[in-house]
């Protein structure tokens, strides 16, 4: 085992300190008291069985037989407490180990998501989790209780007659080789099935997320086939953990009887001279007993720690991963934002040096309102990312009101930034709740907000107006319908700079003629980025900046640009014949 994997594991351990070494001598008490349980029938057997009497001074049968009865009550009365406080731990340790990686998901950076699939994340929320969280319910509190245990039985079997201590001790080192050999192969398994298991949860999440996708282009059956063919994989892989799951106690089963053996035929042939009491030779085959139930207990225990112990690399893999945190702790603080946004000599590229952004310039003036043209991949979006700053620029910089965005706290800039997404999202949650998205904002001002983005007569129709509860991703709503609902959240938001990323495209033309009045009342005072194809919605932006492969080749109005007679006159007039 990795000193890594242990490291990580005692920083979850550390806040339950406490709690494991309550746990740990109590289960020790409750050791203590099942070793004594045989000590007392041996008592019986050879003090008073055996001699055909009932009682001995003060003691008798029946005080010893109360005895025993009391430290059952006592010794199940201690279970309940440490199963409990163990559960409990359990439960405490999976709510700090799922908060902790979720955090992190909201923490990291948008190349962070990029990368790393939603449907791994998903199971590394859910079942690594709860993998760990078993660790903690089932093993940990009782691994040192199996230590003292089989420690205390060696020290009693020895103090019985060392002898047959010896001779029973015979198959131990066959069980420890056989542990140590089958543990190492079952760990490989382990690893194996990790990995196919992983793959199964994700293409599961990510075939229930693209459900609608699946069925667009009819690939059930090809889905449904790499399904079963991740099931059998996971399956092939998993199956022989389960042949050697089953064929451990098996083994264990075999020593244990063959210990016992050794015990009772030495005792009854007297082997190196070895005389037992009935009650003594009892005694033994129950210590036998006793001290291969932690062993089993550990087999069993085996792919719990495994998982465990992969699902904690696994976990601390991603949150240890500081490069991609965002920093929402330092920063200015924004306050009166004028709206003054200035591009300098900017130059951005995703990965090494595949420039999307070749040296761009421009300005956009406070409550200025101006449009991005250009092709699929010219760079559009990504000059909206950079000002939200999802990433941030290798060259020159980008200016708010006169200060670097760098240097500007994240959540600020954030909070003083609206975005209006061509696919925006909906969650399962009321139309209310979509608006505030957990803001303090007033029914009125939301009232307001879906008047404004005419989206009335909408949320009106509903059976439960603005407390209708969404289905998953507002399937329940049409496209145009959900951009209304986007629209209605951006003005409840009420931001100083408005950026729409093609926001209108699935909005009727009645709508969006509605909606435009609204977005120019606001953008008369408010700068305003519009990212459209439908260039006959931005004739009446202030300026127009034309991009292509990354670089700006025209600036101007509507006008001006048309007389150029460029680049942008030929998109515009091939849109119009396109039209006719």
């Amino acid at each position: 085992m990795k000193n890594k994997t242990l490291k990580r594991c005692y920083n979850i351990i550390k806040p339950h300190l406490k709690t494991i070494i309550i746990v740990s001598i109590i289960a020790i008490i409750i050791d203590l008291l099942e070793i004594s349980k045989p000590y007392l029938v041996k008592i019986i057997i050879d003090n008073f069985l055996s001699f055909g009497i009932s009682q001995i001074g003060f003691f008798s049968i029946n005080i010893i037989g109360f005895t025993y009865l009391i430290i059952v009550v006592i010794g199940n009365v201690l279970d309940f407490v440490t199963r409990t406080k163990t559960n409990i731990m359990g439960e405490e340790i999976l709510y700090t180990m799922r908060n902790k990686i979720y955090k992190y998901t909201q923490d990291a950076n948008i190349s962070f998501h990029d990368k790393m699939p939603a449907g791994k994340l998903f199971v590394r929320i859910t079942n690594d989790v709860e993998d760990i969280s078993s660790l903690f319910k089932d093993v940990i509190t009782t691994l040192f209780k199996d230590i003292i245990s089989i420690l205390a039985v060696i020290c009693i079997m020895i103090y019985l007659s060392i002898k047959l201590s010896l001779l029973s001790f015979i198959v131990i080192p066959f069980v420890i080789i056989t542990s140590i050999v089958l543990t190492k192969i079952l760990n490989k398994i382990y690893d194996a099935s990790k990995v196919a298991r992983t793959n199964i949860n994700t293409f599961l999440a990510e075939s229930i997320y693209g459900a609608k996708l699946i069925k667009i282009f009819n690939i059930q059956k090809e889905k449904q086939q790499e399904c079963e063919d991740l099931t059998q994989e996971f399956i092939e892989k998993r199956l022989p953990s389960s042949i050697f799951e089953g064929l451990f106690p098996g083994i264990m089963s075999l020593f244990e009887n063959l210990a016992i053996t050794i015990i009772i035929t030495a005792c009854i042939n007297s082997w190196f001279g070895i005389t037992m009491e009935a009650g003594a030779i009892y005694i033994f085959v129950s210590y036998i007993k006793s001290l291969f139930e932690p062993i089993n207990r550990t087999i069993d225990n085996i792919e719990i720690v495994q998982e465990a112990f992969v699902s904690i690399n696994k976990i601390y893999d991603i949150i240890e991963q500081t490069e991609y945190l965002e920093d929402f702790e330092n920063g200015i603080e924004l306050e009166n934002v004028v709206g003054k946004l200035e591009f300098k000599n900017v130059w951005f590229a995703y990965e090494n040096e595949n420039w999307i952004l070749k040296d761009i310039s421009f300005v956009i003036e406070p409550g200025e309102t101006i449009a991005l043209v250009g092709k699929t991949g010219s760079g559009k979006t990504t000059i909206t990312n950079l000002v939200n700053r999802f990433y941030d620029v290798q060259k020159g910089e980008i200016l708010l009101d006169g200060v670097n965005i760098k240097d500007i706290n994240k959540r600020s800039l954030r909070r003083h930034i609206g975005t209006v997404l061509q696919d925006p999202f909906i969650f399962a949650r009321s139309i209310k709740d979509n608006i505030k998205l957990n803001k303090k904002i007033s029914d009125a001002d939301i009232k307001n907000a879906v008047n404004m983005a005419s989206a009335k007569d909408f949320v009106d129709s509903l059976p439960e107006g603005l407390n209708e509860i969404s289905k998953e991703r507002g399937e329940s709503y049409s496209a145009g319908q959900k951009q209304l609902l986007a629209f209605a959240r951006i003005f409840a938001h009420d931001p100083d700079i408005f950026i729409l990323d093609e926001a209108t495209a699935n909005i009727d033309t009645y709508t969006e003629t509605l909606i435009q009045k609204s977005i120019d009342v606001l953008s008369a005072q408010k700068t305003a980025i519009f990212i459209a194809h439908r260039l006959s919605t931005i004739v009446n932006v202030d300026k127009i900046v034309v991009l292509e492969n990354g670089r700006i080749i025209e600036q101007g109005n509507h006008e001006e640009l048309l007389k150029n007679d460029g680049y942008y006159a030929k998109l515009y007039n091939s849109y119009y014949e396109s039209l006719g």
